[in-house]
């Protein structure tokens, strides 16, 4: 899971800016004499995505704009896109969430990132290995700034040891890809999964806006195409860093007893770790076998099929179904259960109305006509081949998410990207499923990403060293990400 930086301080003259080049562009610009809705919705995309980009106001409050300036303008009814708000993504976000902080409250990520430590071992390759495979497991199912944060101090303690097991100044480079380790694989494990990372939430729904009787992306199908790309960009990057930042001969080189001695420290397994662990692994079956998994002639059956309505269920529904548990099944601690109800406090609402707010403007998109308006003025890009497009849109994506909110840029660009393919006459999900992995391959800068900030703060990287790394992985993950689209999602998506 994705995580967004909350801003308390607010910037003035952005905002006058921001409300200038709103009200100048409904003046003074007509996009279509007929329906002028076109003009409106733009001048309120335009407006919310200064304000995101900028982050003039708090993200969550720019995120309320169409509650008030779609109605206001006669774009679209207060009750219509209100509902935009509320809806099974946005559950899903949250009980998954609710799931993530239970493991974090009683400490069952820090236990399942030192036992594959332990397991791994401590030679310079493995060592790499072991921290990517924990950060990448973990952000699969909690906010990536979260993982960051608890891998830092061991990655400290490990980089402490091998300072005091090498001779003077020959573990440096290593420590340096270390850090990179941590934070460009909780980037890659969040693309693996639904609730891995904002941006895999927004275009589920978004599409479902766009598209309404198109294919339900469900958390199995989702899972199925998108592991292969963050197996594959896993290996490269390991190779990459370990070979960029490879060690002195001996210079890193751990006990094998280095890990398991910290794993040990935890002491043995409490009942609450082993109930959250059972209800997790219980929230993970039942996403991903909610609905049959077909590849090829191979159809596997989902549990949801036994049902009398099946269509009734979603992902949405599992997530609170089990964030539920939580809040009922007993700790150790009398009459308390696993979380209590102050647990929500640490669920980022910003992101929630962030998603809300994505959801709005798609909405916007379609209903006012301007995705079909934009599509319109891109229908060059037809004389493009399919390969050409994926590519360009996933460079274009991979860019703009190097500077700007993943999320927020995500949600911006999807509806254009729908609008584009519907003129063009191409499956829309050949051009946004790579514009939503792309938001999340952010490499190069510590503004990119919590993952990359967190690890740069630590004051042991310079901004060089992350940018130079992490252009190649850019380069080499839009490369993966075109190539997966046009091969396996063919036969996961029928694209």
């Amino acid at each position: 899971m994705a995580g967004i930086k909350v801003v308390s301080k607010i910037n003035y003259p952005l905002v006058i800016l921001g409300l200038a080049i709103f009200t100048s562009f409904i003046l003074f610009v007509d996009l279509d004499e007929q329906r002028p809705q076109i003009t409106y919705t733009a001048a309120i995309a335009i407006l919310m995505a200064f304000w995101w980009v900028t982050e003039t106001i708090p993200v969550g409050a720019t995120s309320l704009l169409p509650l008030v300036l779609f109605p206001l303008l006669g774009v679209l009814d207060g009750k219509m896109i209100s509902n935009s708000y509320i809806n099974y993504i946005i559950f899903l976000y949250i009980g998954g969430f609710i799931m993530a902080l239970a493991i974090e409250k009683w400490g069952l990520h820090k236990r399942i990132a030192l036992k594959i430590l332990s397991v791994i071992g401590g030679s310079p390759l493995k060592i790499l290995f072991g921290f990517m495979l924990a950060s990448a497991f973990l952000s699969m199912w909690m906010s990536n700034t979260a993982t960051a944060m608890m891998m830092l101090p061991i990655g400290f303690s490990v980089i402490a040891a091998l300072k005091e097991t090498a001779p003077k100044n020959t573990t440096r480079s290593f420590s340096n890809g270390l850090l990179l380790a941590i934070a460009y694989a909780c980037s890659i494990g969040g693309i693996t999964t639904l609730v891995g990372t904002p941006p895999n939430l927004s275009f589920v729904r978004i599409y479902e806006i766009m598209f309404p009787t198109g294919q339900e992306i469900s958390f199995g199908n989702w899972l199925l195409f998108a592991f292969p790309l963050a197996f594959v960009l896993f290996i490269i990057t390991l190779i990459y860093l370990f070979l960029a930042f490879k060690p002195e001969k001996n210079s890193s080189q751990l006990p094998s007893s280095f890990f398991k001695k910290k794993y040990a420290d935890l002491g043995k397994m409490s009942s609450e770790e082993k109930k959250v662990g059972f209800l997790f692994i219980v929230l993970v079956f039942l996403w991903i076998f909610r609905k049959s998994i077909t590849i090829g002639n191979i159809a596997i059956p989902g549990w949801s099929g036994m049902l009398s309505a099946p269509e009734y269920i979603n992902d949405g529904t599992v997530a609170i179904g089990v964030a539920l548990l939580l809040f009922i099944v007993p700790s150790s601690k009398k009459s308390k259960a696993l979380v209590s109800w102050n647990i929500t406090k640490k669920i980022p609402w910003h992101i929630v109305l962030l998603f809300g707010g994505g959801f709005a403007i798609a909405n916007g998109f379609v209903e006012s006509g301007l995705s079909h308006y934009l599509g319109n003025l891109l229908v060059g890009a037809k004389d493009f081949s399919e390969t050409s497009l994926i590519v360009l849109v996933t460079s274009l994506m991979s860019g703009l998410t190097e500077f700007t909110s993943n999320t927020a840029t995500t949600e911006m660009l999807l509806p254009i990207i729908g609008g584009l393919a519907t003129e063009i006459n191409v499956n829309p999900l050949l051009l946004m499923i790579p514009v939503t992995l792309a938001g999340s391959m952010a490499f190069m800068f510590p503004i990119a990403t919590p993952p990359n900030a967190i690890v740069y703060g630590s004051g042991k990287l310079s901004m060089w060293q992350m940018a130079k790394t992490g252009f190649v992985l850019n380069l080499i993950a839009i490369v993966l990400i075109t190539i997966l689209t046009v091969t396996w999602g063919t036969i996961v998506f029928g694209l």
